[in-house]
């Protein structure tokens, strides 16, 4: 079924003249890099391509060619939707908005609930950049330096810099493929891994200000006043989990932030032998048992009250079978 998929995923392209990509809301690297990846392949084989994110690229990926051409809200009908990096269809945010059921969904989440009618789901894969660098030449969809960029772009930011838990030689190689097409790894780890502007550079601060921990779990809050002082504009964390998650003798990270809607956004990131992907499901999120994330519908206090607690549940039964 798996060989079926690729092989009928490179006919839809053949057939297809109007193509639709969209990524999910809140996009990262991977999202956006795979979104600009395909996109441009799809542009060179002389396809007509919308890549749609809801939300928009945040600055910190316009470096990226191909990234002015992305779109809040597609425009008009297509004969082929794809949806990448999500593993759910509400991820998606508005960008389908009044359209049937995509077809294709490529992703390496192991939450994916499979949602398209053809469905590229690889949970051993780094990212879903990885997945469309191994079979974009079987697609007969070449992969030039402004594709390559986007595409390391994908794994540079889902391994955090080839250092995540899941990481492959596999996942090597296809660094260096992309490399070879002329991507430049160091300049690309700079730019989505070191930079960082002012602003989220304040917001750090406001979250560390509030970090907090009982026991093997840490936490901080971002809220929304804490974003209007800092003057910073997305609606994320900044990466601050990353800096959370370095901290010693802890087993889980977690960060709340507050959401404009009155949601509250939640983060989790876990040392090997916990697995957060079965927490951010049980909220209707989801993710990789290292990694994972959901929005609730709460107030701050309220959310990170119940959060904590069934954190800590959680780890308690992973503890017992270690």
């Amino acid at each position: 079924m798996f060989d079926q998929n690729i092989v009928e995923i490179g006919e839809r392209i053949n057939k297809a003249r109007r193509i639709l990509v969209v990524s999910h809301v809140r996009p990262d690297g991977d999202a956006i890099g795979s979104l600009l990846g395909l996109g441009l392949a799809l542009q060179k084989s002389d396809k007509i391509v919308q890549m749609v994110l809801s939300e928009g690229v945040p600055p910190s990926y316009r470096h990226l060619q191909g990234s002015e051409l992305v779109k809040k809200r597609p425009e008009g009908s297509f004969d082929l939707i794809f949806v990448l990096d999500c593993s759910d269809l509400s991820r998606t945010g508005h960008a389908l908005d009044g359209y049937n059921q995509p077809d294709i969904n490529i992703d390496h989440h192991i939450t994916n609930l499979k949602f398209a009618r053809i469905n590229l789901v690889e949970p051993s894969a780094v990212a879903t950049a990885e997945i469309l660098v191994e079979h974009m030449l079987k697609w007969e969809l070449d992969i030039d330096k402004a594709i390559a960029d986007a595409l390391l772009t994908g794994l540079i930011t889902d391994t955090l810099g080839f250092r995540t838990g899941n990481m492959t030689s596999q996942a090597l190689r296809t660094a260096a493929k992309l490399v070879d097409a002329g991507s430049d790894l160091s300049i690309l780890y700079e730019k989505v891994l070191i930079d960082r502007t002012f602003e989220s550079a304040k917001f750090w601060g406001a979250g560390l200000s509030t970090l907090d921990r009982d026991g093997p779990i840490v936490w901080a809050t971002l809220t929304m006043d804490d974003r209007e002082a800092c003057g910073y504009s997305g609606r994320d964390d900044a990466d601050l989990i990353n800096v959370l998650s370095s901290i010693v003798d802890t087993d889980v990270s977690i960060i709340f932030v507050e959401q404009p809607n009155g949601n509250v956004k939640v983060s989790w990131r876990a040392r090997p032998g916990h697995d957060v992907s079965k927490i951010a499901l049980q909220f209707g999120g989801g993710g990789h048992p290292a990694a994972a994330g959901a929005e609730i519908q709460g107030s701050l206090k309220t959310t990170q009250s119940i959060i904590l607690e069934k954190t800590k549940n959680e780890l308690a039964k992973s503890l017992q079978t270690i």
